[in-house]
């Protein structure tokens, strides 16, 4: 386990997980036979008539509407791997309590066993594809998690291909949101265009090539990503079709190669990967976005001797430094603006309007001061404030509403207004 500045003991992690960490909520008074009559038979025959005649309905008189299932098959669970689906329950459980906490939306763990090829040992597509599809009518939206690439690509697709509700994978999109976010931002402080950065992306799984996505979708071009075997180029023959995608004609080989001159280094990858002299040879004022958890793929206090008086800005997924890219700053407040207007899907306007909306919350300042309280220290945009951080009460309004004005605005929305937001309700 990561040294932590709490100080935190296993036993200290085992005795909070005991029991679970989540529960049932009952929402409706159920205290005498009245109630019984109308909560059971025979007053809840009428409900499933309502719904049987519009299924719409099923929105508005069930939990449907705000409820996602947070469906894995357990192989690629955190820097864990493939521990399959029980041993992921833990991680699920974690998932619907900060989509309960942060954005008032119901999350369920859906672990599903019997989805792996046992030949290959690898998630079968069609099995997950199917399974996942017989449950959803539940479900407002499907968090997809922790499910190994490339595999995982196709599961997206197909799902959202299948199902009239949002189905989102959040490791391939939720770290690029953020990562945008903060790329954004760092071409403000810079002065930096977002088309003429010299990027970097050290791992090509699927949160490394959907923040390349990502990026080109709002004008960046320049862009190398490596895997364990180097740099993505044309010339190799063991890349898959989703790498094929980005690689490019270049005589580099390295991550080192690479990181020659280059403006941002974004990692998803392993620790230590990255030294102090890859990091000189970076350009003016870069940005170092070293990601991987729980050891980054270079640390802060690495860089800050490398780059010796050099301006530069440094982000991490972790919560001890400064400017914590993390996926938390998504996945709730999207889904919580996408089921409030019953949207179909989460399309990638909806993606760029989440990761917009955090960009403009960092730079408009006047963070509330219980987050200043919370983190023992003051907020000013810049180099050690990129985004904002999970616990800002203002993230709903800002980056809900925006994706549900958006979702509205390209036609995927059932309804057509957007409910008032208010910070005091993220409040608790």
């Amino acid at each position: 386990m990561q040294p932590n500045k709490f100080n935190i003991t296993k036993e200290e992690i085992l005795e909070y997980h005991l029991g679970g960490k989540i529960g049932l909520n009952i929402l409706k008074s159920l205290s005498n036979q009245r109630d019984l009559s109308i909560a059971y038979t025979p007053g809840v025959a009428a409900i499933c008539e309502e719904i049987h005649n519009d299924e719409e309905k099923a929105y508005s008189l069930t939990s449907k509407g705000n409820l996602v299932a947070v469906v894995t098959d357990g192989t690629a669970v955190l820097g864990l791997g493939n521990i399959g689906p029980k041993a992921s329950i833990p991680v699920m459980e974690g998932k619907a309590i900060l989509f309960k906490t942060f954005a008032d939306v119901d999350a369920w763990p859906v672990p599903l066993e019997g989805v792996i090829n046992p030949a290959t040992e690898r998630t079968d597509i069609q099995k997950l594809v199917e399974t996942t599809s017989r449950l959803s009518c539940m479900y407002g939206g499907i968090n997809l998690e922790d499910i190994a690439g490339p595999e995982c690509f196709d599961v997206e697709d197909q799902l959202q291909e299948m199902l009239d509700i949002p189905v989102f994978h959040d490791d391939q999109w939720g770290t690029a949101i953020i990562t945008l976010a903060a790329l954004k931002n760092y071409c403000v402080i810079t002065g930096k265009n977002i088309k003429n950065l010299s990027i970097v992306i050290n791992g090509a799984g699927a949160a490394g090539l959907r923040i390349a996505d990502m990026i080109k979708t709002e004008g960046g071009t320049k862009i190398m990503i490596c895997d364990s075997k180097g740099i993505l180029t044309v010339n190799r023959n063991d890349l898959n079709l989703h790498k094929k995608k980005h690689a490019v004609s270049t005589g580099l080989k390295t991550l080192a190669d690479a990181m020659k001159n280059a403006d941002v280094f974004i990692g998803v990858s392993v620790a230590d990967c990255v030294t102090g002299e890859m990091v000189e040879t970076m350009s003016e004022y870069p940005a170092i976005f070293a990601m991987a958890n729980p050891v980054p793929e270079i640390m802060p206090e690495i860089v800050e001797k490398a780059m010796k008086g050099r301006k530069y800005i440094m982000a991490t997924g972790r919560s001890d430094y400064p400017n914590q890219i993390n996926n938390v700053l998504g996945f709730p407040f999207i889904f919580r603006g996408a089921l409030d207007v019953r949207a179909k899907r989460i399309t990638m306007g909806m993606k760029i309007a989440a990761s917009s909306a955090l960009a403009e919350l960092a730079r408009i300042g006047n963070v509330p001061e219980k987050v200043k309280k919370a983190y023992n220290r003051d907020f000013t945009f810049g180099p050690d404030y990129l985004i904002p951080t999970p616990f800002d009460p203002r993230i709903k309004e800002w980056e809900s509403k925006r994706v549900a004005l958006t979702a509205i605005k390209e036609g995927v929305a059932r309804l057509k207004e957007v409910p008032e937001y208010n910070s005091r309700t993220n409040e608790k």
